[in-house]
């Protein structure tokens, strides 16, 4: 910011000098009027003609430098407000993002970041302007005092209308920015979920949703335009009163002998050099409140505090290990809201691998987001390695626990990034080898470029199991002490699951392994079985030894296939899926 200072000092440095250029012209044009023109002097005309130019050639180069630094610094603190929200939205926790809309982000970062940027243009700017009114008020009340209040009459009203713009204006501007975030919103979530939208047929619901924000946006941009219509043809008349009352007791004076004629034509072209600066006016309060109101929407995320932080004096984790314990986790999403784990007790040992099973909303996947400290537990405490996990720092943590979630999120990338996302930096042999394990490695060698194809935004060009497996392999490439697999196979068809678990057995040997899955073949894959219900657990064995002692684990398994069954008609007939059913992207035969 130090080096920001500087340049927009250089910006008003330049603007400085280009004021001083620009008033000097209408002295040497009275100069050349009364000692050349009035006097007959053709030596005097030549001479002050030449001292014209060379103001004029002042003027024109330190408006581009006053230009350029206003731009340069505008543009730099762009940049920084940029890195330092975008740094900041990654460091809020997830509760944050729970409760924010995508396109609500997206236009702070980008609209918003906008309007500042164009406020810290009109710095400069608007110093050099108000100089040139000072500078001016000062020479025309040293010229004709009267002459001045004639001219400057106006003024005040200037004043006091232009208050009362900003005034009117500031909230108008506000309701612009959150409209403007709110059509955003809309289109964004209508093309990330395009897939559901032309599933269901929703096009006329989201056509309608758009047409409903880009009405509340034009009405309240018509507010807006209704307030500079209002104010505007004042801002722009007033000045010109000046001008005409110089004319008209100027022109008496002259013609009196009480004032030269190129005082006079000096007079008159110091108002006019007034009158831009005074119809500047309203179009600087115009962008200054709208930049204010989006600096207070920026603000209002850069002042939010992350709740998930690193401690004072982190711990160090073990070379080795991955033993995790619960002990005694209460937790709800939402303060006052359902308590989806209360004094919730569980172990799992270096190196065991454990399939957490039960009914929709039991709590399985809170149980996987708090490990890694997505949120933090209300009451208890989560250990790894027996260390509570809010002693150690977020990065170690988060590197040490591999996640591979329901829902698949790729990069709009190449496939060997994408998998080696944890580690840029890792060979081709590395992320080949997390590719195998995986057991994507087949079908990416018959793309047409193989790990260095572009698979697009979200993967989408990719099959519901080929996502999977790819982010499978991502986590693999990690190599964390516990690797949690959200359902992993979820989106792979039952005639191919067999391939990623072969792949699973291989990666989960010796690792601690958490699997939340409804499929007993993948359920299988796990030493033991945690069933979970009523906000802890409620049986705790093998799959074998569950399926004989276990009723309600039977009764989960059998809600899970009837489920899958479900999907797997809706798709044969060419139904939409059940939106309430698990995801079964890829599962249809």
């Amino acid at each position: 910011m130090k080096t920001q200072r500087w340049g927009i000092a250089a910006g008003v440095g330049a603007g400085l000098v280009w004021t001083a250029a620009k008033v000097s012209v209408p002295k040497l044009v009275e100069l050349a009027i009364d000692e050349g023109m009035v006097a007959g002097d053709r030596g005097q005309i030549s001479h002050y003609a030449w001292l014209i130019a060379a103001a004029g050639a002042v003027c024109a180069f330190f408006t581009g430098i006053r230009r350029y630094s206003a731009f340069r610094e505008a543009r730099r603190a762009e940049q920084v407000l940029r890195d330092q929200l975008f740094a900041h939205l990654q460091r809020l926790h997830f509760a944050y993002h729970d409760g924010q809309q995508t396109g609500q982000l997206m236009s702070r970062a980008n609209n918003d970041l906008q309007q500042i940027q164009n406020a810290v243009v009109l710095v400069p700017l608007t110093i050099a302007n108000l100089a040139t009114v000072t500078t001016v008020l000062v020479v025309l009340l040293t010229m004709d005092p009267i002459l001045t209040l004639l001219a400057l009459g106006s003024l005040p009203a200037v004043n006091v209308l232009a208050k009362r713009f900003s005034t009117r204006l500031h909230p108008t501007m506000i309701g612009v920015q959150q409209e403007s975030a709110e059509l955003s919103a809309v289109v964004e979530e209508t093309v990330a979920g395009i897939r559901v939208v032309k599933g269901f047929a929703g096009e006329d619901t989201q056509a309608r949703r758009l047409r409903r924000e880009a009405d509340d946006l034009y009405e309240v941009s018509m507010e807006g335009a209704q307030i500079r219509s209002t104010y505007w043809p004042a801002l722009e008349l007033l000045p010109n009163i000046g001008l005409i009352m110089v004319l008209g007791y100027g022109g008496h004076q002259v013609i009196a002998g009480h004032l030269g004629l190129g005082s006079l034509v000096a007079f008159n072209a110091y108002v006019l050099l007034l009158v831009g600066p005074l119809r500047m006016l309203g179009w600087i309060v115009a962008m200054s409140q709208r930049a204010a109101a989006s600096a207070q929407r920026v603000h209002e995320v850069l002042v939010t505090a992350p709740e998930v932080v690193d401690p004072p004096s982190p711990k160090p984790l073990p070379p080795a290990g991955g033993d995790v314990r619960f002990d005694g986790v209460r937790f709800a999403y939402a303060a006052g809201g359902r308590t989806v784990l209360d004094d919730f007790d569980l172990h799992i040992p270096a190196g065991q691998s454990v399939a957490l099973v039960g009914a929709t909303a039991s709590g399985k996947s809170t149980v996987a987001k708090l490990l890694p400290r997505f949120y933090d537990v209300d009451a208890g405490a989560v250990r790894l390695d027996g260390i509570d996990v809010r002693d150690l720092s977020v990065h170690v943590l988060r590197r040490s626990v591999g996640l591979v979630f329901e829902e698949t999120f790729l990069f709009s990338d190449s496939i060997a990034a994408n998998i080696a996302f944890a580690e840029p930096a890792a060979t081709m042999e590395a992320i080949e080898r997390a590719a195998r394990l995986a057991g994507a490695h087949e079908f990416i060698g018959e793309l047409a470029h193989g790990y260095e194809t572009e698979i697009g935004e979200r993967g989408f060009s990719l099959s519901g199991g080929q996502r999977q497996r790819i982010a499978i392999a991502r986590a693999i490439l990690a190599d964390p002490r516990v690797l949690i697999l959200d359902d992993a196979t979820s989106a792979v068809d039952p005639t191919k699951e067999h391939e990623i678990r072969d792949a699973l057995t291989v990666v989960m040997q010796g690792r601690t392994t958490i699997v939340i899955a409804h499929r007993p073949a993948t359920i299988a894959l796990a030493e033991r079985v945690v069933l979970i219900g009523d906000r802890g657990v409620v049986a705790d064995g093998t799959h074998t030894g569950l399926l004989f002692s276990s009723p309600e684990y039977r009764e989960v398994l059998a809600a899970a296939a009837a489920r899958e069954e479900q999907a797997r008609h809706q798709a044969r007939e060419g139904a939409a899926p059940d939106p309430g059913a698990d995801s079964l992207e890829g599962a249809a035969p």
